[in-house]
């Protein structure tokens, strides 16, 4: 009743402003008609209002003249004769009829309880607060062939540029070791943090029996979820047909038995993860090596972490190069000078960049002479190089592939997985913090 109330005085003010001239006359009109009506009704008859009244307040209400929208009034009812006083002291002679008392105003209903305020709409939930990375943004990791510790990084060095050049702009880590000697095992504790396996040891020969769940994240995943970005660069990956194409592996039951030099599926770890083959991104990601000098051109097309395996030959294993060509830890060296030189001058890499030169396995034709030197087959060393790091440094604690994965995972901002979750698991993360302290101070 109040909502009908207030929309009809919401039209009657409304139309308020429009009268003018004849229709404020008929308006008037129509009022002193309308008031008649309710006295005539009162007075004469029991029924209340009647419908002359009727109609003027509803001619009212519809903001027309009543003069123009009530019918005409039926014929009026013979009146009882009655009469008038002679006097205002004067009593109604004894055949006058009395005037009835006008009825009493009805008591106004109590007020309706204001309505109900209409629920609000629930805001949309807060994103979740993204991890930030600290002062390192950018980080390169190349994963070679050891030839043994003292072949890379010892006086007698077979990797003149590895040991010379670029061990000088760089920290050695001189007790960085291994998990095993074969590819798989290394790199799938690298980004992902799982332990080794009889199948990986083994090299998996049968692709089917490396492969991981959909459950089991990598660091790709988690730079993914975090909005961060991640590039696998593979040499010499190719489809049937022998062009450059993306993430290339065998089928899930097939035996992987790959030419001398060719591609391999176990340099490239990201393809043996159902959480990066079932959502598409090791298909967005994971692309031939010729894709890397574009990326290399602006910090903004540069991953915030690119993983970079050669081939064979140029990984450093022996007899997978082309007769006549360098072999070996030389192959590797002449690659590492050419591909970490476009790394070095690229402006990412200025700006907040980590080269990470590690070795991912053993080469098997090196393992006799790494026993004859006394050294465990599995310490191989690795190099850090940054603007942000003091060249020409050293550091001798214990580091594994683990390591790897769990300071990269800090220096993102992100939780160490799998086995990089280990208390005695090392980072190198600190160094880069100290360095961003002492550099505010």
């Amino acid at each position: 009743m109040k909502a009908v109330a207030g929309a009809h005085l919401g039209k009657l003010i409304a139309a308020a402003g429009a009268i003018t001239g004849k229709k404020f006359g008929l308006l008037i009109a129509t009022s002193l008609i309308a008031t008649s009506g309710i006295v005539a009704s009162a007075l004469t008859g029991p029924g209340g209002i009647g419908p002359v009244t009727a109609a003027a307040v509803a001619g009212l209400f519809d903001q027309q003249p009543a003069a123009e929208t009530i019918a005409a009034p039926p014929a009026a009812a013979p009146e009882e004769s009655f009469t008038p006083p002679s006097s205002p002291q004067s009593t109604p002679s004894a055949g006058a009829a009395s005037p009835e008392p006008l009825p009493a105003s009805a008591p106004s209903p109590a007020p309706e309880p204001p309505p109900a305020p209409e629920p609000e709409t629930p805001a949309p939930p807060a994103e979740p607060e993204l991890p930030e990375a600290g002062p390192v943004k950018h980080v390169f990791l190349i994963s070679l062939a050891s030839p043994g510790y003292e072949a890379a990084f010892g006086t007698s060095s077979q990797m003149p540029y590895l040991s010379g050049t670029l061990r000088q702009q760089g920290v050695l880590l001189t007790n960085y070791s291994l998990l095993d000697t074969a590819s798989p095992t290394n790199g799938f504790a690298t980004i992902s943090g799982q332990p080794p396996t009889e199948a990986s040891k083994a090299g998996c020969p049968e692709y089917e029996k490396c492969l991981f769940p959909v459950e089991t994240l990598t660091l790709a995943d988690q730079l993914g979820t975090a909005r961060f970005s991640w590039r696998a660069y593979v040499e010499g990956m190719v489809d049937v047909a022998g062009k450059p194409a993306n993430c290339v592996h065998p089928e899930p039951d097939a035996t992987e038995a790959p030419a001398p030099g060719a591609y391999s599926a176990t340099s490239n770890p990201f393809v043996y993860f159902h959480s990066l083959l079932d959502l598409g991104d090791c298909a967005a990601n994971d692309v031939p090596s010729e894709q890397l000098p574009k990326d290399l051109a602006k910090a903004e097309k540069t991953a915030n972490f690119s993983y970079l395996a050669p081939s064979p030959c140029n990984a450093g294993f022996r007899g997978q190069c082309p007769e006549g060509t360098a072999d070996g830890p030389a192959a590797a060296d002449a690659w590492l000078e050419k591909t970490t030189r476009e790394i070095l001058a690229s402006p990412a890499y200025k700006k907040d960049g980590l080269l990470i030169v590690s070795f991912g396995a053993l080469d098997p034709a090196a393992a006799e002479a790494v026993a004859a030197e006394g050294a465990g087959p599995l310490k191989v060393g690795a190099l850090l190089a940054s603007p942000l790091l003091t060249p020409n440094g050293t550091d001798g604690a214990a580091y594994t592939p683990y390591s790897l994965l769990r300071s990269t995972d800090e220096l993102f901002g992100l939780a160490p997985l799998g086995n990089a979750e280990g208390k005695n698991v090392r980072s190198f993360a600190s160094a880069f913090v100290a360095t961003e302290t002492a550099a505010g101070d």
